[in-house]
């Protein structure tokens, strides 16, 4: 694993709350953030990160994502904990920071809406199928 490791919704929830230097970095699209919504982290006094892993509507990688995570004030050793839709952007992203000496930093493995279920529907599991906090706008 080229990364710190992965973690479940609610085992990084924790982790934001225990620990004060650790961040979230939602890396879904910009139209992901305004139409499916994003973690809530007011009542923990933080803020998500949004940095873009894919460039919305192309899909190309984001050349510059290490640095717009730093330039969103992210430091070299605070722990990352990296969020996608369903924890494959999110692998990525995590990689990627740890090969540029960030973190630890670690994958949100059910990402924010999960994987699909029969019906194909996002809601198997998830940061908002565990019932965390998010909003939408």
């Amino acid at each position: 694993m080229s990364y710190a490791g992965d973690v479940s919704p609610t085992d990084a929830y924790a982790a934001l709350a225990a620990d004060p230097d650790a961040v979230l970095v939602d890396v879904r699209t910009h139209a992901e953030w305004s139409y499916v919504g994003v973690p809530d982290l007011a009542t923990l006094g933080k803020q998500v990160v949004t940095v873009e892993w894919q460039r919305y509507p192309s899909g190309a990688v984001n050349d510059r994502f290490i640095q717009e995570v730093r330039d969103a004030g992210v430091g070299a050793d605070q722990p990352i904990y990296f969020l996608c839709r369903s924890g494959v952007r999110s692998k990525h992203a995590a990689a990627a920071a740890t090969a540029a000496g960030m973190g630890p930093a670690y994958n949100i493995s059910e990402g924010f809406e999960g994987p699909h279920d029969a019906q194909q529907h996002r809601a198997v599991s998830g940061w908002k199928v565990a019932g965390l906090p998010w909003k939408q706008s």
